[in-house]
């Protein structure tokens, strides 16, 4: 069985304003998280709507990683992502459901980092650093609570 957990959650009513740690994020089937910027449509992309806009999942092994590169890091809380995973490996989930608590969200595809985010930190290089581990974009199936701790798992 696959099974992660939640280590740490963030959500901003702005696209362009901080991320704000949470202790949960109450999910909305088919909308985003309640007070965050692509459920309130004022994300950098929410002129482009799509399910995988919704809520957006990173290891937090794979930030721990930059850390190991001259001048490029992105701490939890910088990394744009709602969800902060530990012991999951997600790209192995695109096009699966997956359940944290006791919410259901299938995962549409993998998050690319973009230029927006290596702007926004100054970092050259954190873009081609994070392709292909910057997590995965989540379409939320069902509204529920997702908490710091929580289990991430396969749904069969």
């Amino acid at each position: 069985m696959i099974n992660g957990k939640v280590v740490s959650l963030f959500t901003t009513p702005n696209g362009a304003e901080k991320m704000i740690s949470a202790e949960h994020l109450f999910c909305l089937a088919g909308k985003g998280i309640e007070g965050d910027r692509y459920a309130l449509g004022t994300g950098t992309y929410s002129k482009k709507p799509e399910p995988g806009r919704q809520l957006t999942i990173i290891e937090i092994e794979e930030l721990e990683a930059l850390k190991h590169l001259p001048d490029i890091s992105c701490i939890p809380e910088q990394c744009r992502r709602n969800v902060i995973s530990q012991g999951i490996r997600l790209n192995d989930l695109v096009g699966k459901i997956i359940s944290i608590g006791n919410v259901e969200l299938k995962v549409h595809r993998l998050c690319q980092p973009c230029g927006y985010l290596e702007g926004k930190l100054k970092k050259p290089g954190l873009k081609d650093a994070l392709w292909d581990k910057g997590g995965v974009r989540c379409e939320i199936l069902n509204d529920g609570t997702i908490t710091v701790e929580n289990t991430i798992s396969l749904v069969d």
